[in-house]
């Protein structure tokens, strides 16, 4: 389906219908492409506006645009939002009944809808297709296209099956797009696709305004409250865990101390997430405590931080997950916990989980990557985007190694005495925990020791030079670089051949050299940074601001969206700046589109009269 006016005419549809003045970065490139037919991959960071990119050809090209979308909860996100700016927009998905689906067959067999979103199983179906042979499609669009890839974070087999597309429809274009892809990734969505020559477009994947910061677990409770009451106090955020478990335990802890938290997990009732996500999205105050089960197409723009509790998978899912903070572009963070059993557990995963062998080799490495930019002392930006084959060439200085950059040194006597130790154990066919390991280092009085006799090792004592902290932060390094493995059952240590060159003196070694912060350390590098959502130098603005707000908080409850839906704080920020008297005037006003304009323009612009 097309709209005489929009054909071909992707501004147009930019301001009429979306109500923006310009488009950002390569949307405008990437929307031609679409629309001269030429099929298309796209990696545009979270937040970046990778919707539009095949929304707008939609409108402008003839027939229905399917879009493949992995949940059922974001389908049901973006047609919500697509008609309440007057775009004929619908969902297939399991929630529907038989008389639901059976009208938007139809709308689609008659030409009569401009976007359907689907769901991977839908669109491989054998009926379904069988239904877009009779159909016009304008185009695919593939979300989440990483899903395509083995060497994807979330690879997803059954998307596997998309090649068929282009060899069913060989003149429809297809445009795949993804937040997160390595170089090895991006070629493997083009050749699962068959997609050879298609155009690419990849956006810069810096998100300046985040702040990346990664801390040792300790006291994790303290920590996260330090944390949290250092630097927002009354503001929006997610945090997350690695089990159902922890979720409940850390939300819980923070509703005892004052904030406004909700769990979301996989073992809550499907009423329960949807309620605690929807009051999630509503208040500017509540935090989300979760599982990766949530997040994904949520576009709350005021979420001021994402904690990580525990270390996620990859690279790709941190970088995805963090890419939920700052939206709107103001200061925010990213903070994250991990200790050395996260790395164990998250091994113990992949090697029991029922993927393949080369499938686990992936995921290791994968993690192992993770593992080298939590461990560096290195600028974490930096770090990020040259994972994404992005050059970035200097100090960031919005990250703790720029804040407060850690002290590396020559640690190859410390690393012979742990693994000389781990050596004379293991040559008895016994094997121990770090904590045995460090009793022995440094000359404890132990029933463990005495019982077998571990103080006649010729290491019993010889770390009485470093405390138990530093012991721990030499071991986890030497784990994590692979000289030591740790059995995953039983936690006890063993030699990797690697360490056989520490040993006999071939290689050095360097380490960070941690130390615990006070507080007053981690007040002085976590100062929070002004957010305040606007500036005017009038307080009648502040009065008018306010009174706007109010007013988009009664819309939102009458069509039962989030308030960020109907108008962003900049939308209503440009109000109180420019006064429009007119509804030709409003209509100049970035986010105000056609449909919103004739629904709510007269209620703003009476608004601002009293």
């Amino acid at each position: 389906m097309t709209n005489f006016e929009f054909e071909n005419n992707p501004i147009f549809v930019l301001n009429k219908i979306f109500g923006y003045k310009k488009f950002k970065g390569k949307q405008e490139e990437i929307i031609e492409s679409i629309i001269k037919g030429q099929d298309t991959l796209v990696l545009m960071p979270t937040g970046g506006g990778k919707s539009l990119c095949y929304q707008i050809p939609a409108l402008c090209l003839n027939g229905v645009a399917i879009v493949v979308s992995p949940l059922i909860s974001l389908m049901q996100d973006q047609v919500n939002k697509l008609k309440s700016v007057g775009i004929k927009a619908e969902f297939l998905n399991s929630t529907l009944n038989y008389k639901e689906e059976k009208r938007i067959v139809s709308s689609i067999l008659e030409n009569d809808v401009d976007l359907i979103y689907v769901s991977p199983e839908k669109l491989n179906s054998t009926n379904f297709l069988q239904i877009l042979d009779k159909s016009k499609i304008s185009l695919f669009a593939i979300d989440e296209a990483h899903c395509i890839s083995q060497w994807g974070h979330e690879f997803r087999p059954e998307y596997t099956n998309f090649k068929i597309l282009k060899q069913r429809y060989p003149q429809t274009p297809i445009i795949a797009l993804t937040a997160t892809a390595d170089k090895i990734t991006r070629q493997d969505i083009i050749k699962n696709l068959g997609i050879k020559n298609c155009a690419t477009f990849i956006s810069s994947f810096d998100r300046p305004n985040i702040n990346y910061s990664i801390n040792i677990k300790l006291d994790e409770k303290k920590q996260l409250l330090n944390f949290l009451t250092e630097k927002h106090q009354k503001d929006s955020g997610i945090i997350y865990c690695i089990s159902r478990k922890r979720v409940e335990i850390f939300s819980n802890f923070l509703n005892e101390n004052g904030f406004n938290a909700y769990p979301y997990h996989a073992g809550l009732d499907k009423l329960t997430r949807k309620k605690n996500q929807n009051i999630f999205i509503q208040q500017n105050n509540a935090i989300m405590v979760a599982t990766i089960a949530f997040g994904m197409g949520i576009d709350k723009p005021n979420v001021r931080f994402v904690a990580h509790m525990d270390l996620p998978k990859s690279i790709e899912s941190y970088y995805q997950q963090t890419g939920r903070a700052g939206r709107d572009g103001k200061d925010s963070d990213a903070w994250l916990l991990y200790g050395l059993g996260d790395f164990v557990q998250l091994k113990n995963f992949i090697n029991t989980s029922q993927a393949n062998e080369k499938q686990k080799k992936i995921e290791i490495q994968k993690l192992n990557n993770l593992l080298g930019f939590v461990e560096s002392p290195n600028c974490r930006r930096k770090i990020l985007l040259n994972y994404f084959d992005e050059p970035y060439y200097f100090k960031c200085q919005n990250c703790d190694n720029c804040s407060d950059p850690p002290t590396t040194y020559d640690a190859t006597i410390d690393a012979q005495k742990v693994l000389s130790c781990i050596y004379r154990i293991n040559k008895n066919n016994m094997n121990f925990g770090i904590r045995h390991i460090i009793d022995i280092l440094l000359g404890k009085d132990t029933a463990k020791i005495n019982h077998f006799y571990h103080y006649e090792l010729p290491t019993y004592g010889i770390g009485k030079n470093k405390d138990e902290f530093e012991w721990q932060s030499i071991i986890r390094q030497l784990i994590i670089a692979q000289y030591i493995e740790v059995n995953p059952t039983h936690l006890t240590l063993k030699l990797t051949p690697k360490a056989n060159r520490v040993l006999k003196g071939r290689i050095k070694i360097q380490l960070k050299k941690e130390v615990l912060k006070s507080s007053e350390k981690y007040k002085k590098n976590n100062k929070t940074k002004t957010n305040k959502s606007c500036n005017f130098s009038d307080d009648k603005d502040y009065l008018l601001f306010n009174k706007l707000k109010l007013l988009r908080t009664q819309i939102a409850k009458e069509i039962k969206m989030p308030t960020y839906v109907v108008f962003h704080d900049k939308t209503l920020f440009e109000i109180v700046i420019k006064k429009p008297k007119t509804i030709e005037e409003l209509s100049l006003v970035s986010g105000i589109g056609s449909h919103k304009l004739k629904k709510f323009g007269n209620d703003i612009l009476n608004t601002i009269n009293s």
